[in-house]
């Protein structure tokens, strides 16, 4: 199975048009296109996560003035997007048809494919003591790395080809909640990443 996108090129920058924070504040937050073929015989559904591996494990020190966080600092997972009961005749998502702009507090009832399902992305927990942003962040919410952070995060885009129609999760879910149901049932796997950072100085890795 093959994964590919119109809004940016495998391995490289992602356009701020897609991200949810810019040098300026909240960004575009435009979901990027995403189209697949190859799909293997038996395919009902499709799983869909974004996934950013290079998130800081400190979150105090994000935005802290006169800080930047090395690119040797511990780095945890945050998830950006979680799709579940994609259809399985479904090729595409189409730019800006899940989310088009940022919503404080969060998306309550995100667009997006016909009978799919989208869960709560890791701003949920991030925003939760912040007043005018906190509250459930279902769909999803694009990049916002750490101004004074100097690595290049990576987002990757995973999709999987399930042979159940549905998945056994949470009204309100997580993609821990996919990971766990989707054992088992995985048919294939394709995954597409870009990058995106703020720092001026930020470096891959």
């Amino acid at each position: 199975m093959r994964l590919h996108s119109d809004s940016f090129e495998a391995g490289q920058p992602i356009p701020a048009t897609f991200a949810a924070g810019t040098p300026e504040g909240f960004g575009g937050n435009r979901n990027p296109h995403l189209a697949w073929d190859d799909v293997p015989d038996g395919t009902r559904s499709f799983a869909l996560l974004c996934i950013d591996p290079d998130a800081p494990t400190d979150p105090s020190l994000a935005g802290k003035a006169g800080v930047e966080i090395p690119v040797d600092h511990p780095r945890g997972s945050f998830m950006h997007w979680t799709v579940v009961d994609l259809p399985g005749d479904l090729r595409s998502i189409a730019e800006g048809s899940a989310s088009d702009g940022v919503t404080k507090g969060g998306k309550r009832t995100p667009p997006g494919p016909a009978g799919a399902r989208q869960g709560l992305n890791d701003y949920t927990g991030w925003f939760a003591g912040d007043a005018d942003l906190a509250g459930d962040w279902f769909g999803y919410d694009g990049p916002y790395p750490p101004p004074n952070g100097l690595r290049t995060h990576r987002y990757f885009f995973r999709l999987f080809a399930l042979d159940v129609d549905t998945l056994d999760v949470p009204e309100r879910f997580t993609a821990s909640d996919v990971l766990r149901a989707m054992h088992g049932h995985v048919l294939a796997e394709a995954t597409l990443w870009g990058s995106y950072a703020l720092h001026p100085k930020a470096v891959k890795v």
